[in-house]
């Protein structure tokens, strides 16, 4: 603890900044000393990709539209189907290369739980692309 010389007996109350400045000054030249050091890098040469152009090759495939009913019917591209065949169908459709895309269109008043597992049974078939269509809302 430092002591005042002065005329008054009270303790100093200012801070010594000299073990502070040291430190830092200890701390900057490891810093400039070790930042060269951490830019050694390991040169890999990666593949590259174009993914600009489609592969001419492949076809174009159609996307698949499931349709839900309010009631739980559900359409393969316009024809009513049970889920077994839903499901069947999907397993066929999940082996193609490349993989079609599946559209589920939902009535507004199906029950979520319907739309959830036709989505559950795309996925445990293998189906990678699956979306959903709406409509724009047109109260704008």
């Amino acid at each position: 603890m430092a002591f005042s010389t002065g005329s008054n007996a009270g303790p100093m109350a200012e801070i010594n900044v000299t073990p502070l400045v040291d430190v830092m000054l200890v701390l900057l030249i490891i810093f400039m000393i070790t930042a060269p050091l951490m830019n050694h890098k390991i040169q890999v040469a990666l593949p590259e990709a174009n993914l600009d152009r489609k592969d001419e090759m492949a076809p174009e495939v159609p996307p698949i539209t499931i349709a839900i009913e309010a009631d739980g019917t559900v359409y393969w591209n316009d024809e009513p189907v049970t889920p077994a065949l839903m499901e069947s169908r999907l397993s066929v459709e999940a082996q193609k290369t490349p993989q079609p895309q599946i559209n589920i269109r939902g009535d507004k008043t199906t029950k979520y739980r319907v739309v959830k597992d036709v989505v559950e049974i795309a996925r445990l078939q293998g189906m990678r692309k699956v979306g959903f269509v709406a409509t724009k809302d047109r109260s704008n």
